[in-house]
């Protein structure tokens, strides 16, 4: 690849990793973990990066692939991960992370939505994230209609496993 091109991944998975640490808290349990699955969809954002036509923005394309890599290695878990060495990469990428305090609440949070499976896991991030009915039906493969009344099914769900 060009080096133009690597500078672009680069700045925009520099600028919108929060999104994959989001994703490999969502689908790991501890931070050795957690680090494997952001090298690994990182990877695969790389492969994928010269695939991106820019047909929907960068941190959409983003979501879907980091969601169905954390998707797919969750299904998978019993399989060795397969990593790829990056300190080759000339760019270095800044680590930035919430809070100590926004962090607890997170945790809370993610308890409760890992209890889920991992559809419903993706749907609610993307929720989470701001994301309107359109962006989460067009990044999960859905429709519009369907990615409401899953929402609305898991949002009782959710009430149900916080409130017992």
């Amino acid at each position: 690849m060009s080096k133009k091109l690597e500078k672009e991944f680069v700045k925009q998975l520099d600028e919108n990793q929060n999104i994959v640490h989001k994703i490999c808290r969502l689908y790991t349990n501890d931070q050795h973990a957690h680090n494997d699955l952001f090298q690994e969809v990182t990877v695969q954002l790389w492969r994928a990066y010269p695939k991106f036509r820019g047909d929907s923005k960068f941190s959409t394309w983003m979501y879907r692939v980091a969601l169905n890599t954390a998707i797919t290695l969750y299904r998978k878990s019993t399989r060795r991960v397969k990593t790829q060495d990056y300190e080759s990469v000339q760019f270095k990428i800044e680590d930035r992370r919430e809070d100590d305090e926004q962090m607890e609440q997170l945790t809370l949070l993610y308890g409760a939505v890992k209890q889920l499976n991992d559809i419903e896991k993706a749907l609610v991030f993307l929720y989470l994230e701001d994301k309107n009915y359109r962006e989460i039906a067009e990044t999960m493969g859905i429709s519009e209609v369907n990615a409401r009344v899953k929402m609305n099914r898991i949002k009782t769900k959710l009430t149900n496993i916080i409130n017992p």
